[in-house]
């Protein structure tokens, strides 16, 4: 019989839990009192700037429970605030969760669930310091708040960008967005490449704090809404407009096979909402290799060059592969449109 959290509780699940974090998991540096009081506690260190993140990961509008395993969430769902450090520049300390969850959910999906939460934040040394259990109704949610570290004077804003800085992304925009499409067609198994970028993505954080040393991004994001929502927020916190190419796009061999299968061009899988968390820098041309070294010590991906930051008045426009230019609507993902 399949032992669930009716059968245990929350206080329970509340043991089962902080028996799994101090067995599996890591102490992070700096923590003066963990789970099991009202508060966590912890010690700031000198020099250093405090970076908080918080997301919140909905069943049915964020993640689709039949297409992925509880570790594989508790890794999705921890990786998207790792990523919002890293595209600060920082490095992940400290995360409280809170969950919603069923009566009916198996005791050990929810520790599954922990593994992967642990998966993403061993590797850093960083810790799972408390969080809530609430029971929810229809579906579960993931609330994370993270908390990292960044030097003083080392974050990497959205604000800093320039007119002549050029455009870089890491990897390829897009696959996530392609790897859901083909789930809801069901027009792909569930190991497939652009499925698992959809289910799984990568995020870049190590690569990001390396850029945020060397000093020569000017602004920096993660890709979370999509490439040209999440350009668009660095365009507008900078003042700045943006000329893409089309033609320098990065497009894997698995998105032109998807596009095709779903009849659309593969640019628009590049542009359009997908939450790849992949990072966008800004950066003046002449530093544009430095950046490059910096991510290739972590990352054997591309970074690619696919425009330049131009004045705001010039909005955000890419030159088609035609010649011809066309106007980009620059918003990001909006959860209530």
């Amino acid at each position: 019989m399949v032992e669930t959290l009716k059968d245990i509780g929350e206080f329970g699940l509340i043991a089962r839990i902080d028996a799994l974090l101090k067995r599996e998991g890591v102490q992070a540096p700096g923590v003066s009192l963990g789970i099991g009081d009202d508060t966590a506690s912890f010690r700031a260190r000198p020099g250093h700037e405090i970076l908080v993140t918080c997301d919140c990961v909905v069943e049915g509008r964020h993640f689709l429970s039949r297409h992925i395993s509880p570790v594989n969430l508790g890794r999705r769902s921890m990786m998207l605030n790792i990523s919002d450090i890293g595209a600060m520049g920082g490095q992940p300390l400290y995360a409280l969760i809170s969950l919603g969850l069923k009566n009916e959910t198996p005791v050990q999906d929810i520790e599954n669930l922990y593994r992967g939460f642990l998966v993403e934040l061993n590797p850093f040394g960083a810790s799972i310091i408390g969080g809530n259990l609430t029971k929810s109704g229809n579906g579960i949610f993931i609330d994370i708040t993270l908390i990292g570290e960044v030097e003083e004077g080392r974050a990497v804003r959205r604000s800093g960008a320039r007119p002549g800085d050029v455009i870089l992304v890491t990897g390829y925009p897009g696959q996530s967005a392609a790897g859901l499409a083909l789930l809801l067609e069901s027009l792909a198994s569930e190991d497939q490449a652009l499925v698992k970028a959809y289910n799984n993505p990568s995020h870049r954080a190590r690569e990001g704090r390396a850029v945020a040393l060397t000093g020569c991004a000017t602004a920096m994001i993660d890709t979370s809404d999509g490439f040209v929502g999440d350009l668009g927020h660095i365009c507008e916190e900078s003042r700045v407009g943006a000329l893409l190419n089309q033609e320098k796009f990065p497009l894997s061999d698995d998105l032109r096979k998807a596009a095709q299968k779903l009849k659309k061009e593969p640019w628009q899988f590049f542009l359009g909402d997908s939450d790849d968390y992949q990072l966008i820098i800004t950066c003046r041309p002449e530093h544009v290799e430095r950046v490059r070294s910096a991510i290739a010590a972590t990352y054997e991906g591309p970074v690619t060059q696919v425009g330049e930051l131009t004045t705001a008045e010039q909005g955000v426009r890419v030159v088609l592969a035609d010649g011809s230019e066309r106007a980009l609507s620059a918003k990001g993902w909006d959860h209530f449109r």
